[in-house]
C-alpha cells in the first residue's frame, strides 16, 4: 500500500443524499447520511468490524460493569469542537438530551433503556440503564454518539441552513462544513486541530447518485472515488469481479416487502398481509431483481449470521394465499394495492414480480413511482403514502435487538409499516436482555415464529451492501450500519492500487 500521502479530494456517491446534517433529523446509517454526519461529528464509540465488539472512537475509553447495566465513557483532556468550545462530559449530556428531545431515529430506544446520565467529572460520562443490554454501545455508535456543539444553534430538528432557528453542523469530527447545497453537493474541509491530527485528505465531497448501475459507472469513470451500493447483486458482483476494494455486508432482511399496516390501508387486515407473504415467492424476486445471484429466504436472519436459529419463515403457497385473500374480500376488501418503487432496475424488477405474483391470485396491484430514493424514503417514513414497497430491516451482527426494535416495535420511530403488537414488543425486549448468544438466538427464534403469524412485513431474503472504492483509496474504517469513517482515508498517486 505504501506510505500515506496527504492532500487531495475524495468524492463519495451517496445512496440517499441527506437533506439535513442534524442527527435529530437524519438517520445515522450508511444509506441515509451516516457517513456524511460522522465526518463532521465522529461518534463516541464505533463497532470493530473484525470481531463485532465496540471500541472508543471520539471517546478515550469505554467500559461497563459486570451485569451490563452501567457503561462509562471517558474523554481526553482538552477535547474541543471545531469552533474551539470544549467537548466535556456536560457537552456530551447536553447533546444526547437534545437528540432525545428532538426524537432522533433511535431516541425511543434510548428512552426505553437509559435510566439516567451521570457526569461525575469533566471527562467522565456514565450511562445507567433500566435493564441489562450487552450491546448498549451500539447507540453511542449512532445518532446519540454524534455529539453536537451548543453553538450549532436552532431547535432540535431544525433544518440546516441560514435564518432564524437554523441549525449549523458543528462537531468534533475530522472535517468541517464548507458548503451544503441540498440535492447537489456537500463539501467538507479537513480540520487542522482534529484530536487525531489533521486528516490526510484536504476535502471530502458528497454527491447524490441515481441507482446502482449509475453509481458503478461513475466509480469506473473516476467521477466518484467511493459509493454505497445497496441490494443490486449483479452490480455488486461485477464490482467485486473487477477488483474494486470495499466492505461487503450481507445482512438479513435487507430485502423485504414493507406493508403499510395503518388503519385505512389494505395491510391493516392481517389476512391481506398473510396473503402477500404466502403469495410472493422469494426465489422469483431473487431471479428477477438479482439475476439469481442473491439468496432467497423468508427467515429473519441468514444462515451466515452468528444469530442464525434454524427457525423457518413463511413458505411460498399460492393456494393458501388465495384462500386468505378471498376471506378478506368476503368482508369487503376490493383487492386493490399500490406498490411504491423507484425506476432503478432492481427495484422496478421487484415491483413487477410482486405485481404479477399477487395479480395471479386475485389482487389488483398498481405500481406507483417515486422520483428517486429520497422521495421514496419521505413517502414511506414521513408521509406513510404507500400500501407496499421494497425496503430493508437488516438484522445487524453487532446489535440484533436494535434492528428488530426499529422495524417492528410499537413505539419505534423507524417502523415504516406502523405494525404494533404488545406481544411482539415483549419478545423483542427478550432479545435485548438475553445474557448469552444462545439466549439471543432462542429469543430471535420466538420473534420469527410470531412474525410468521402476524406478518409485520414480508421477507424475501438477505441482501448485500457494498461500500466500494477505487483501488487508490486507503484508510477507510467501517462502523455499525455501514457508516464509514473518513478521517484516516487517503488517496495514493498515479492510480496506485491495493489488494482487495
Amino acid at each position: 500500500m505504501g506510505e500515506r500521502i496527504d492532500g487531495g479530494v475524495l468524492t463519495f456517491g451517496s445512496y440517499s443524499f441527506p437533506s439535513s446534517l442534524d442527527p435529530t433529523r437524519t438517520q445515522a446509517s450508511g444509506s441515509t447520511g451516516g457517513t456524511e454526519m460522522a465526518a463532521i461529528y465522529d461518534t463516541l464509540v464505533r463497532s470493530d468490524s473484525t470481531n463485532g465488539s465496540f471500541v472508543p472512537q471520539l471517546a478515550k475509553t469505554l467500559s461497563n460493569n459486570s451485569d451490563f447495566t452501567s457503561y462509562t465513557v471517558t474523554l481526553a483532556d482538552g477535547l474541543t469542537f471545531s469552533d474551539g468550545s470544549p467537548l466535556d462530559a456536560e457537552a456530551v449530556k447536553w447533546s444526547i438530551d437534545r437528540f432525545v428531545a428532538g426524537k432522533g431515529d433511535v431516541s425511543q430506544t434510548w428512552l426505553n433503556i437509559v435510566d439516567r446520565i451521570e457526569t461525575p467529572d469533566a471527562t467522565t460520562v456514565e450511562f445507567v440503564l433500566e435493564r441489562p443490554w450487552r450491546q448498549f454501545p451500539a447507540l453511542l455508535s449512532l445518532g446519540p454518539g454524534m455529539i453536537v456543539a451548543r453553538s450549532s444553534g436552532g431547535k432540535a430538528g431544525s433544518v440546516s441552513g441560514t435564518g432564524e432557528g437554523a441549525f449549523t453542523p458543528i462537531g468534533a469530527g475530522p472535517f468541517t462544513l464548507a458548503k451544503f447545497a441540498p440535492h447537489e453537493e456537500l463539501v467538507l474541509a479537513a480540520r487542522t486541530d482534529y484530536q487525531g491530527g489533521k486528516p490526510p485528505l484536504d476535502t471530502v465531497r458528497f454527491v447524490p447518485t441515481s441507482g446502482a448501475q449509475s453509481q458503478y459507472e461513475s466509480l469506473k469513470s473516476g467521477q466518484i472515488d467511493m459509493t454505497y451500493i445497496l441490494r443490486d447483486e449483479a452490480v455488486i458482483e461485477q464490482a467485486l469481479d473487477d477488483g474494486y476494494s470495499g466492505y461487503l455486508s450481507p445482512t438479513g432482511q435487507n430485502g423485504i416487502g414493507t406493508i403499510n399496516n395503518r388503519e385505512g390501508k389494505p395491510g391493516a387486515d392481517v389476512r391481506v398481509r398473510q396473503a402477500i407473504a404466502y403469495g410472493v415467492d422469494p426465489a422469483a424476486v431473487n431471479t428477477r431483481a438479482n439475476n439469481g445471484l442473491g439468496t432467497a429466504s423468508s427467515e429473519l436472519v441468514p444462515q451466515t449470521s452468528r444469530w442464525y436459529n434454524n427457525t423457518a419463515g413463511i413458505p411460498f403457497d399460492q393456494v393458501k394465499a388465495k384462500a386468505l385473500l378471498d376471506q378478506a374480500k368476503s368482508d369487503g376488501y376490493d383487492g386493490k394495492l399500490r406498490y411504491l418503487t423507484t425506476s432503478e432496475p432492481s427495484q422496478q424488477a421487484t415491483a413487477l414480480t410482486v405485481q404479477a405474483s399477487l395479480n395471479a391470485i386475485g389482487f389488483d396491484v398498481t405500481i406507483d413511482y417515486a422520483t428517486d430514493v429520497t422521495d421514496l424514503v419521505r413517502r414511506v417514513y414521513k408521509d406513510h403514502d404507500f400500501d407496499m414497497t421494497r425496503g430493508g430491516a437488516p438484522v445487524g451482527e453487532e446489535a440484533p435487538y436494535l434492528n428488530l426494535y426499529n422495524s417492528m416495535a410499537s413505539d419505534s420511530k423507524n417502523n415504516p409499516s406502523g405494525f404494533a403488537d404488545p406481544e411482539m414488543d415483549a419478545m423483542i425486549t427478550a432479545v435485548q436482555t438475553a445474557s448469552t448468544d444462545d439466549a439471543v438466538r432462542e429469543a430471535i427464534s420466538k420473534v420469527q415464529e410470531y412474525a410468521n403469524a402476524t406478518v409485520p412485513y414480508v421477507i424475501w431474503g438477505p441482501a448485500s451492501v457494498l461500500t466500494a472504492w477505487a483501488g487508490n483509496v486507503h484508510g477507510v474504517v467501517r462502523n455499525i450500519t455501514d457508516i464509514m469513517f473518513l478521517g484516516g482515508a487517503w488517496i495514493s498517486p498515479n492510480g496506485e492500487t491495493v489488494e482487495r
